[in-house]
């Protein structure tokens, strides 16, 4: 135990000398004389990126969709199809009172985005395509990769009355 005591002490003092002192030659070469410069301040600063990629852009803010006029009706279950949509998904949607403003729940986090569109309309149904866009970090950086529901509104050509409402999904690369 008390070699380990020792060891540590001495990794601490090495640490303690490594910091108190800087060399004048570059990162990675031997210099031809050593100059030592002792400092006090630790306001030195290091920077190995160009300043544009210091803080990677954030993928455009997600919005929530503004609350349904009239407020929400939920679509009966037996109204909506969501077979094809991965489990992540909520097979879900509510209509404003005019029955043209749809509601659904799209997934948006990290560097991810969620929308909707209108993919087709018929006397018998309607396709509603969720899109989850991913916005890449510039430089490789990473994205957390949490998820959540964000409602997205869209609007029908007329109202959705007791057509069958089928829910798709789709990623994209921004």
């Amino acid at each position: 135990m008390r070699n380990v005591k020792v060891a540590v002490a001495l990794a601490l003092l090495a640490l303690a000398g490594c910091s108190s002192s800087t060399s004048n030659a570059p990162l990675g070469s031997s210099p031809s004389s050593t100059t030592t410069t002792t400092t006090t301040s630790s306001a030195v600063s290091t920077t190995l990126s160009s300043p544009d990629e210091t803080q990677p852009p954030a993928p455009p803010p997600q919005t929530t969709a503004a609350p349904l006029a009239g407020g929400p009706t939920e679509v009966p279950a037996a109204q909506v199809d969501g077979g094809t949509l991965p489990d992540t998904y909520k097979r879900q949607a509510w209509t404003s009172s005019d029955g043209r403003t749809v509601q659904v729940i799209g997934l948006a986090g990290g560097c991810k985005t969620a929308s909707a569109e209108v993919a087709a309309q018929s006397g018998d149904q309607v396709l509603i395509t969720l899109v989850t866009t991913y916005h890449p970090p510039p430089g490789g950086g990473l994205c957390t990769q949490e998820l959540r529901d964000v409602p997205i509104n869209v609007t029908l050509d007329a109202p959705l009355g007791s057509r069958r409402l089928v829910l798709e999904a789709r990623e994209d690369t921004a």
